[in-house]
């Protein structure tokens, strides 16, 4: 990925057009003290990647919709759904979604949301696998849930963490040269 000297200027710089999605994101409040760092040049052929990624979140998604759709209908069935069932099913939907919030940012060029989205993809599942391990926690058709949950995950964080993803999103403290500075609080 070849970067011209204007991007190196340009990342000392901020933009002075930022839309408000793009204020929202850039905000630290949001992104931590990385928040306002964007790639400085659109990668070319990651919209493919992103395109699989989107994909495999939205699998998690329905997986996560189907799971409390099934804890519903057999909410009055004896230990075919237990409060732990409804919790964890809750959270993982609303885990997911904002999973989906980090690679909607990370694809916009955003070295956080990357970041966290990468972080994030390899540690749920190993969490996961590990609470799906406790004998009698949950009955065995949400631990089956919990297992997909992980194998679809464990996609995501394998796109993530390829060559590729790590060439197109350096970190910026090797690579300051790869970003630009989006806005200044």
């Amino acid at each position: 990925m070849q970067f011209s000297s204007e991007a190196t200027t340009s990342a000392r710089q901020p933009s002075q057009t930022l839309s408000r999605v793009d204020r929202v994101l850039s905000s630290r409040l949001i992104g931590g003290s990385n928040a306002a760092l964007r790639l400085a040049a659109p990668v070319p052929g990651a919209r493919r990647v992103w395109r699989s990624i989107a994909v495999l979140l939205s699998l998690e998604v329905v997986v996560g919709i189907a799971t409390l759709v099934v804890a519903f209908f057999f909410r009055h069935a004896d230990g075919l759904v237990t409060p732990a069932s409804w919790f964890r099913g809750t959270v993982v939907l609303l885990m997911t979604l904002t999973l989906f919030g980090f690679a909607w940012a990370a694809r916009r060029g955003y070295w956080w949301a990357y970041w966290r989205l990468r972080l994030f993809s390899q540690i749920f599942p190993v969490v996961t696998l590990a609470i799906a391990a406790v004998p009698g926690l949950y009955p065995l058709w949400m631990t089956i849930e919990q297992i997909v949950f992980s194998v679809l995950l464990i996609g995501v964080g394998d796109y993530l963490t390829g060559d590729r993803m790590r060439e197109w999103y350096p970190n910026p403290r090797l690579r300051p040269d790869a970003y630009v500075t989006v806005r200044v609080d």
